[in-house]
């Protein structure tokens, strides 16, 4: 999962992109980058790191311009070598930059494709293929100056290549800004706006809250298949650039990435986790009527929210068991298992008081490979608690995700081939309890019962692209587990050396 920033100002806007980059620093801990452009020419910094570590003072006085894009990333098909951090650019046509949140899940035939067009790919990012099938596109113009049906011609071109999720943001010198939405709305995108003396300006970002931070004004949701072209004197067009869309969001973005307090295709993802919360406490209260709980304790800080929830339908206390060190990045987006194991323990600490000598019931937002949930339940056992339940306010994850969540193997998924006993066994809980799928997907239409459909592929296998075999799966499996993944940034960092436009 990643997060983008797009923006085309009247003023600097390397400040206002680098504060909305750390809004969305939870969606990607492994790169991040910014792209300006000033006087014709790319003004680049990007590298491993967090935004406050990759950009300096002397990196912010570089990135001059009216207009850029941004990225957080972290890696899902490519590497976490700083070779792969984004955005990408490219010198012909235009010069064009680009930044994508997803995954294409037909990156090999499409470099095929590109290889027979003479259009070389530096990287394994499916994002540097996105940016070379977009450029090829506008190559087909022999027009100095695009207009926006070249744009929109040029995207409709893209959704007809490209399989799977993603959501784009893209600058062309001396032309404007593009972003566009797959065709089934997978991964969100939000258009905004902000006026000044000067004008108006125009955002877009993987979030409402990215907007929120710096003082823009949420327009609406850019719709799945659509793209957005914003000329640099500030002329907006959008069009509708797919031939069948539907609208079939992720719901793990309400489960786990996104920010409580952003707005995704019209439903709060605060109020979708509180709905959440009553719907798994309703069924604690019918299949475990008969267990003596005293406490109800999140693991912070995602299920907080829905804890509390749980905590006023059963009507028992709710109390902060553990303390957060907010230093640590998210522990499901750590690049290595190892790397896992040991974030889990310098992240929490348990508050004895809380855990000695009680019946607890931790809840969190999900369990993926379930070894954030081992180590935690042992801290509760250490720390005095009498028994240990265990709720999920998603249900089992039993299939890899192929759509830009770096859930690669079946093998990593801890309820893959498992009941719930053999999995409360395995993490050492005394009792464990899923949400109903049916119940998690009502608990985010309770918000916009105009979703009629959400991507949860995660939990029953279907997916919505409907390219996804078991041949691809056992693809996705030699590329991304753990050990492909130490491998090749083993080799990119002995061959490899990372030119930006402006040096570090």
């Amino acid at each position: 999962m990643c997060g983008i920033v797009g923006i085309v100002g009247r003023s600097s806007v390397n400040q206002t992109i680098y504060d909305a980059l750390t809004v969305l620093q939870h969606r990607g801990q492994d790169a991040a980058g910014i792209v300006t452009i000033d006087e014709g020419a790319f003004r680049l910094r990007k590298a491993n790191g967090m935004v406050k570590d990759v950009f300096e003072v002397k990196h912010m006085q570089r990135l001059q311009g009216n207009s850029g894009i941004g990225h957080v990333r972290y890696p899902t098909a490519g590497s976490s070598s700083s070779s792969e951090a984004q955005p990408f650019y490219v010198n012909s046509p235009f010069g064009i930059s680009l930044a994508h949140n997803g995954n294409l899940t037909n990156t090999v035939d499409l470099m095929e494709r590109l290889a027979e067009q003479r259009r070389h790919v530096n990287t394994t990012s499916d994002s540097e293929v996105l940016l070379n099938l977009l450029a090829d596109e506008l190559q087909h113009t022999s027009c100095r100056n695009l207009t926006e049906e070249h744009v929109f011609d040029a995207v409709a071109a893209v959704h007809k290549m490209t399989r799977g999720a993603y959501a784009v943001v893209a600058m062309i010198i001396g032309q404007g800004l593009v972003a566009f939405r797959d065709p089934h709305g997978i991964r969100p995108l939000v258009l905004g706006k902000h006026e000044t003396e000067q004008g108006t300006e125009y955002m877009v970002a993987s979030e409402s809250v990215a907007l929120d931070a710096v003082g823009f004004e949420v327009m609406r949701d850019v719709a799945p298949g659509e793209a957005v072209y914003i000329t640099l004197d500030g002329q907006l067009y959008t069009r509708q650039c797919a031939q069948d869309p539907s609208h079939v969001p992720c719901i793990f973005e309400y489960v786990y990435f996104a920010r409580p307090d952003s707005t995704i295709d019209k439903a709060s993802v605060y109020a979708s986790r509180v709905n959440m919360g009553t719907r798994l406490g309703d069924k604690i209260k019918r299949e475990w009527y008969d267990l003596d709980i005293d406490v109800v304790i999140p693991i912070p800080e995602t299920s907080c929210d829905i804890a509390l929830e749980i905590a006023r339908c059963m009507d028992l206390p709710y109390r902060q068991g553990f303390v957060k060190n907010r230093y640590i990045g998210r522990t499901f987006i750590m690049p290595g298992q190892q790397e896992r194991k040991k974030s889990v323990r310098r992240k929490l600490n348990a508050i004895g008081a809380e855990f000695k000598g009680k019946n607890v019931l931790l809840v969190d937002d999900s369990i993926v490979r379930g070894t954030t949930s081992e180590q935690i339940i042992e801290m509760a056992r250490e720390a005095g608690a009498k028994k240990v339940y265990f709720a999920s306010a998603a249900p089992e994850i039993r299939f890899p995700n192929v759509y830009g969540i770096d859930m690669p193997t079946s093998n990593e998924l801890i309820a893959h081939g498992r009941d719930s006993e053999e999995i409360a066994r395995i993490i050492g809980a005394d009792g464990i309890i899923f949400q109903d799928l049916a119940d998690l997907v009502e608990a985010v239409r309770q918000e916009n019962p105009d979703i009629q459909r959400f991507e949860t592929s995660v939990f029953d296998g279907e997916y919505i692209t409907k390219d996804v075999d078991q041949a691809y799966l056992d693809y996705l499996t030699a590329l991304r587990n753990d050990d492909a993944k130490a491998n090749r940034n083993m080799e990119l960092g002995t061959n490899l050396e990372l030119h930006n436009v402006c040096h570090p």
